[in-house]
């Protein structure tokens, strides 16, 4: 279990490797950077403690080291066991000064074990939280109730995490103000259909060394998530469907030229499903009844749910791991299904994650959140979005890191989109 020390990581000895890491995602993160430079200048974080479950990755160290730069103290749990980097670990309570709970692959008791000695870290409890999933929301709320009275206020990065916020909102059990970073504009374009996609497509040619060109992928969900795993698909030369439950996304995923049909179709046509909903149980026995030999099966979801796994189980009368990553159930007429990353988040289980050039994106908006929400600006409990201001923000560092310049409105232009009257009754129209 934690160990008494503010940490308990796999081997501080990996901390040299997991250092040079860090480095190399900093160079494509130079947003992040940028907000790290205002932080070491203005110390908006400077005595404040923050807890954080997040992926524990090269790219999420940079983050912690600018809320460092800011003056917090910050500790750190693991959003998923499988997507840990044990030397980024290492380096960040090594290098860093973060106390850190994670440890690649442990066991669910372990998980949230690492969770609220996160949580315990801070001191009496922590004054902001930065989730991943919602998990260090729901064990503060289940089994830190006597924190909250010094919480001032969270961020929530995904989808997933938004979802359960709001179900506990509407039950009246939310008891402290979250931002859900993941529903602004520079989040769901960059993370979620860019970085989603590339990384979610090439977790599944790195674990199965396939050639994407002339296969059916079958995506679950077509929000931005999906979207971004369909274009990539396609763009490699692979044949998509799309199974939705939202007419309006199905209607948008026929309009961008995919086929939509409900999965008990797609599953006997499939070569590869990846799962992108937000739900449970959306692969499930009947589909597997159907499936192709040799299917491959991913999720790009937060919670390993999304495909029935105690139902692929039981539904093998063999299982075994064939290759990294990849563990092959052979069903009783001999058909074999091929399941990735233990039905994890692919992206980050099989493969690297996002690109840092995209958490750079969605990391400099939960720094900037986070010194907003220190500065005083108290909210009430609920869900709140990230402010406008801060999203148009990111967009513009991003922007100018790229080399990009845009227009800027004259007086005469702010002046026509400000007033309803414009050309009434008058010659200039």
């Amino acid at each position: 279990m934690p160990g008494k020390h503010g940490r308990d990581i796999a081997d501080l000895g990996l901390a040299p490797e997991g250092a040079a890491r860090i480095e190399w995602a900093g160079r494509g993160m130079p947003v992040l950077a940028e907000v790290g430079s205002r932080f070491a200048a203005a110390a908006p974080l400077a005595g404040f403690s923050v807890a954080a479950c997040l992926h524990v990755t090269a790219e999420t160290a940079n983050l912690m080291r600018v809320l460092r730069a800011g003056g917090a103290r910050v500790s750190l749990a693991s959003a998923n066991p499988l997507s840990t980097r044990d030397d980024i670990a290492a380096a960040l309570v090594a290098v860093d000064g973060v106390s850190t709970f994670a440890r690649r692959g442990v066991d669910r008791a372990r998980y949230y074990g690492h969770i609220r000695a996160a949580l315990d870290a801070a001191g009496g409890g922590p004054v902001l939280v930065l989730d991943d999933g919602c998990d260090l929301v729901s064990t503060l709320h289940a089994d830190r109730a006597e924190m909250l009275g010094r919480v001032r206020a969270g961020v929530e990065e995904t989808t997933t995490g938004v979802i359960r916020l709001r179900q506990l909102a509407a039950a009246g059990l939310l008891r402290i103000p979250m931002v859900a970073v993941n529903d602004s504009g520079t989040r769901r374009m960059f993370d979620n259909r860019y970085g989603t996609g590339q990384s979610c497509v090439d977790a599944i040619m790195r674990a199965t060394n396939m050639l994407m060109a002339g296969r059916i992928l079958v995506v679950a969900g077509f929000g931005s998530c999906g979207q971004g795993i369909a274009d990539r698909a396609r763009g490699l030369g692979a044949r998509v469907l799309v199974t939705e439950i939202d007419p309006g996304r199905a209607l948008e995923a026929t309009m961008e030229g995919h086929q939509v049909m409900p999965m008990a179709v797609a599953a006997a046509l499939g070569d590869v499903f990846v799962t992108a909903t937000g739900n449970r149980d959306v692969l499930r026995a009947e589909h597997f009844a159907t499936m192709r030999d040799g299917a491959v099966l991913a999720n790009a979801g937060h919670f390993d749910v999304e495909i029935d796994l105690p139902a692929l189980a039981d539904a093998a009368v063999t299982r075994r791991q064939v290759r990294e990553q990849i563990e092959e159930f052979e069903l009783t007429d001999g058909r074999r299904l091929l399941l990735l990353g233990a039905g994890r988040v692919v992206n980050l289980s099989v493969a690297d994650g996002h690109p840092a050039a995209v958490m750079d994106v969605t990391f400099a908006g939960q720094a900037l959140a986070l010194a907003r929400l220190a500065a005083g600006n108290l909210l009430e409990p609920g869900v709140h979005p990230l402010p406008a201001d801060i999203d148009a923000e990111v967009a513009r560092l991003k922007l100018a890191s790229l080399g990009v310049a845009i227009d800027t409105p004259s007086d005469e232009q702010r002046s026509y989109l400000s007033t309803w009257s414009h050309g009434l009754g008058s010659t200039d129209s």
